[in-house]
């Protein structure tokens, strides 16, 4: 069994698969510390079983590749990682401004390149049904400032994200908050 934790630390530790801890100090500043943690065991063949809290998702190589395909590869759910946070994101400020957006959709390419092979850059596409393109744009925008898994990749990797066809920098301003 490999047990993996993601996330970051400074003193809290994960007491069970996935469950997130997080310290507070007693003064008006606050240390917190979120630790996630993502247990990995061996199935069969090249096949393992991730589990994230109460969550269980097989991991698999290819047929191309010598696995036996039950699951996304390990490397695939990289995408999924940064497209899930963010659209979690964007769904969270949608509800708190009740803003009038539907069918929200995120496509995410990552590019995989170099030696030793490494995602070298991402995409993500959004598209949304809404009447005022700009408010989209400015919930964008600050989905992609909360969004731990964009914070963190973008500090390596080149990630460019789209609406509607329309490069959207995290730079914009966010009046929306």
């Amino acid at each position: 069994m490999t047990t993996v934790i993601l996330g970051k630390s400074s003193g809290a530790a994960a007491t069970s698969a996935g469950r997130r801890e997080q310290r507070h100090r007693t003064d008006r500043n606050f240390d917190v510390s979120t630790i996630f943690k993502a247990v990995i065991e061996h199935v069969t063949h090249t096949t393992s079983k991730a589990t994230v809290r109460t969550h269980t998702f097989l991991v698999d190589r290819a047929v191309a590749k010598g696995g036996l395909d039950l699951g996304p590869a390990g490397g695939e759910y990289m995408p999924v990682s940064l497209g899930g946070c963010f659209t979690s994101h964007l769904l969270a400020a949608i509800r708190a401004r009740e803003a009038k957006v539907t069918n929200v959709r995120v496509a995410v390419t990552g590019t995989l390149d170099g030696a030793p092979e490494r995602f070298t850059a991402f995409t993500m596409d959004v598209s949304a049904e809404c009447q005022d393109p700009e408010l989209v744009r400015k919930l964008i925008t600050i989905a992609g400032r909360a969004c731990q898994v964009l914070n963190t990749l973008r500090h390596v990797v080149p990630i460019a994200i789209t609406y509607e066809g329309s490069p959207v920098e995290l730079t914009e301003a966010a009046a929306a908050r």
